[in-house]
């Protein structure tokens, strides 16, 4: 920095006023001396280090225009009773500004998700198979199960998984079994199947269900989100597809994921939800929409991760598949569209659930594109 045509090096140190300065107790702490610059709103006390001589200071409010003020009084006014700041201002926002906005966002988003794949392709020295079934069991178990069935996935050989994923009511003895889910009382003849299939394959594969302390829980569920529902379609989805980890990273349209997860649960679960409680008869197949968040929290992450490790660029192709895959609508992403700003797709609901966590709710306007734009006077 030049001062006066003197170069310097040192800290900025910046306060409402200067007199803050000795509010502070600076004038007491050594840390302090190396400042070479005061930068104040109202500069109303002169600061001086230890040797006498005046810290320089730089006061501001009469070198910031009132236009911006005021725009920044209108940005920030009453925050915290508004959605968003910018909620009133949204409509004077250019489109592109906006797309372009959101697109890093989503980035954004994605470089966060990338965190936990990264740590379990070290875990399972780089298995891409394992991460993938350990991500879609934290996601078949959605907010309520969604970390406890990962750690179970986590306590579990995925060795074992490929070497009886063929059979559907193995796979579900495996996974019913270190869920906690085949203890207790004979419910019905295939729960009793399936205990008897878990006692077999825990002598044989030496598993250690003691490491699983827990249950899965169901209240506040809708039935099909039920855990006997989840995990025993994640069973038949193995069962149908060998190699599955290869099969996602090849297929890149939606309709494609669609048909790859188009899979029910076995035939028992048609009139059931619960073991030995028959209900109506339904196929409890995997949804549209359910697949939608497979894609937005599974698939494009490994996706993201897989060209990170190996080199291949895929960013556009994840672009594409992101734009063609639903929005989500929750609460947030409904609040979005009452303040005006609607949601055409996963690309655009994922950067907004990354903007207003990251971004709205701390009042970070000043990093935010239309938060700068909308101060650039265009309020």
């Amino acid at each position: 920095m030049e001062i006066g045509g003197q170069k310097w090096a040192g800290n900025v140190e910046m306060h409402l006023k200067s007199s803050d300065w000795y509010a502070h107790g600076h004038e007491r702490d050594p840390n302090y001396d190396n400042v070479i610059l005061h930068a104040v709103w109202e500069d109303n006390v002169a600061v001086f280090r230890k040797d006498g001589s005046e810290v320089p200071t730089l006061e501001l409010q009469h070198l910031i225009p009132q236009q911006l003020l005021e725009d920044y009084r209108s940005l920030f006014g009453y925050a915290g009773k508004k959605f968003i700041n910018c909620e009133k201002d949204l409509e004077v926002v250019d489109a592109f500004l906006l797309d372009n906005w959101l697109e890093r966002l989503f980035f954004e988003r994605l470089q966060e998700k990338s965190r936990l794949i990264f740590e379990l392709l070290e875990a399972s020295r780089n298995d891409w198979e394992k991460v993938l079934f350990c991500l879609l069991m934290k996601n078949f178990g959605l907010n309520t199960n969604g970390a406890f069935f990962l750690r179970v996935a986590l306590a579990v050989d995925f060795s074992v998984v490929r070497k009886i994923q063929q059979n559907p009511l193995h796979l579900e003895a495996l996974l019913f079994g270190m869920v906690g889910l085949l203890q207790g009382k004979n419910y019905d003849a295939y729960f009793s199947k399936l205990k008897t299939e878990f006692q077999f394959l825990s002598q044989k594969f030496d598993l250690d269900q003691t490491r699983i302390m827990e249950k899965p829980k169901f209240h506040g569920l809708r039935p099909r989100n039920f855990p006997t529902i989840r995990l025993a379609q994640i069973a038949q989805l193995y069962a149908e597809n060998q190699n599955l980890f290869q099969k996602i990273i090849e297929t890149n349209t939606v309709d494609a994921y669609y048909k790859l997860f188009q899979v029910s649960a076995g035939n028992y679960w048609d009139n059931h939800y619960v073991f030995g409680k028959e209900s109506k008869g339904s196929k409890k197949k995997l949804s549209k929409k359910f697949i939608d968040l497979l894609v937005i929290n599974t698939i494009v992450p490994l996706q993201f991760c897989y060209g990170k490790k190996t080199g291949r660029v895929m960013d556009e192709d994840i672009i594409a598949l992101m734009m063609k895959t639903g929005s989500e609508n929750n609460t947030i992403i409904q609040r979005f569209r009452e303040v005006g700003w609607d949601t055409k797709n996963a690309l655009q609901s994922q950067a907004k659930l990354h903007l207003h966590t990251h971004y709205c709710i701390k009042n970070r306007c000043l990093e935010c594109a239309v938060g700068t734009h909308l101060l650039s006077g265009n309020l």
